[in-house]
């Protein structure tokens, strides 16, 4: 196999990973009064949860919901999970979000309140702030001076400019390996880390475009940086509280994230975390950055958890924790007793709660359409009416499911945009809850196993 198409398959490959099942929401899509546009930001409908979701992003941006948790209602397909990713991606780039189900924590080989913990942990942000001093200039002339004998240390010098001043430095063998490396030569824009000795090299002095240099379209070209050659400047680095437990709690340090099995963590190791994270704080090199928390299918937890979650959210670092939920008066996983979403009243007193309702059909069909744009299937009005008309009598779910496979058997016949008629095909061979249920209905005395209605298991001959 060739290169290029090694390449061009690694760029379909990239392509298709970026498309999820949500990776068209970037935000809640509600304007600066906080009132929701009808479609913004991959946002549909669910005008009153958007609302209030609004309403809750500016408490957060305040600082007014430290102890508080926001519990998402509604039935299934109706955008609880869109919802909590556009919060998160409304809060800024920076914002830590993670998304778990419920079911998760029992599957761990990890206590349910480690793998809780390490959830909460997950979704708090430390911004550290550092000052680095970097050195920054056009490359004027490089002198290497090897060893007669070929062997031994390398020295040299390297002189830089700027507009307004050009400086000489000596150089060692390891800063001529770091230019070497980086190709660097006359006439090139880099900078130097002076702590860590790293050369970036940032491009092409302009200069060398006027003096009519021959050089690849890729190359940048830039104006000669102004001022001192040595500056001082501030960079900040946001880490999750979980990733700094994991490099000081494992010999091998930062490569204990790229090793899977993580483990629990000694709560001693994550109380001399909080305690220097409070340093920094106090002596303003670190900054906190509450993040979201999103646990889905929250029912689905049992009473420990649920006991920890009360005494989780008291915490001065705790995230937004989001909770959703598709389930009406419920049994509390782990005791007989029944509670509101299968939640115990002493958390649901915490929690704000947000309902969402069913599409409409006119939503239904905005969704459909921003993901066959997602998606990059071109399909026909008609065929888009017919799909939105599927939604309805099934599910939204089962409508995008639909999408994909309708496009796949378009490029079959070669055709350009999906039709009435692919639609029709998929939907013949992909069946919908309700047909399967019938079908299994009216067949169901040729299955082997047959509850009869009487709670009895039937053999069949």
């Amino acid at each position: 196999m060739s290169i290029s198409n090694k390449i061009n398959e690694i760029k379909d490959l990239t392509r298709i990973e970026r498309i999820g099942a949500h990776s068209h929401i970037t935000g809640l899509g509600i304007d600066d009064t906080l009132e929701p546009r009808e479609v913004s930001q991959g946002m549909v409908g669910q005008i009153a949860a958007r609302k209030a979701a609004g309403i809750i992003l500016q408490m957060i941006k305040e600082g007014k919901i430290a102890g508080r948790a926001i519990l998402i209602g509604g039935e299934p397909g109706t955008g609880k999970t869109a919802i909590a990713m556009g919060l998160a991606k409304s809060l800024g780039k920076q914002t830590p979000f993670t998304a778990i189900a419920a079911s998760e924590i029992f599957s761990l080989e990890m206590s349910k309140t480690e793998a809780l913990t390490q959830a909460f942990r997950k979704s708090i942000g430390v911004k550290i702030k550092e000052e680095t001093e970097i050195i920054q200039g056009e490359v004027v002339d490089i002198q290497i001076d090897r060893p007669s004998t070929g062997a031994g240390v390398k020295v040299g010098k390297l002189t830089l400019k700027t507009t307004s001043m050009d400086a000489m430095y000596d150089l060692g063998n390891k800063m001529i390996e770091s230019l070497t490396k980086e190709k660097v030569q006359n006439g090139d824009i880099v900078r130097i880390d002076k702590a860590t000795g790293k050369v970036t090299k940032l491009g092409r002095s302009i200069s060398r475009l006027r003096e009519h240099e021959v050089s690849g379209n890729k190359v940048n070209f830039i104006e000669c940086p102004d001022g001192e050659i040595q500056q001082r400047r501030e960079d900040e680095h946001t880490v999750s509280l979980h990733e700094i437990d994991v490099i000081n709690s494992r010999a091998q340090g930062f490569f204990a994230l790229f090793a899977g099995d993580i483990g629990e963590i000694k709560s001693e190791v994550r109380e001399q975390i909080n305690q220097k994270v409070a340093e920094w704080k106090e002596e303003g090199k670190a900054e906190i950055v509450p993040g979201v928390l999103f646990i889905d299918e929250v029912h689905m937890l049992d009473i420990e958890c649920f006991s920890f979650l009360n005494r989780a959210l008291e915490d001065d670092m705790a995230p937004i924790l989001i909770m959703a939920t598709n389930r009406g008066n419920t049994t509390i996983r782990g005791t007989d007793y029944k509670a509101p979403h299968g939640i115990p009243l002493d958390l649901l007193d915490r929690l704000l709660i947000i309902s969402t309702t069913p599409y409409t059909e006119k939503d239904i069909h905005k969704i459909l359409k921003i993901r066959c744009d997602e998606e990059d299937v071109d399909i026909q009005e008609e065929a888009l009416t017919l799909l939105t008309k599927i939604g309805v009598e099934t599910s939204l779910r089962y409508s995008i499911h639909l999408i994909t496979s309708a496009s796949l058997v378009c490029a079959k016949r070669k055709g350009t945009q999906v039709s009435v008629d692919d639609i029709k095909k998929v939907y013949d061979l992909f069946v919908d809850v309700k047909r399967s249920v019938k079908y299994l209905k009216d067949y169901q005395d040729e299955f082997l196993y047959n509850d009869n209605g009487n709670n009895t298991m039937s053999v069949e001959n």
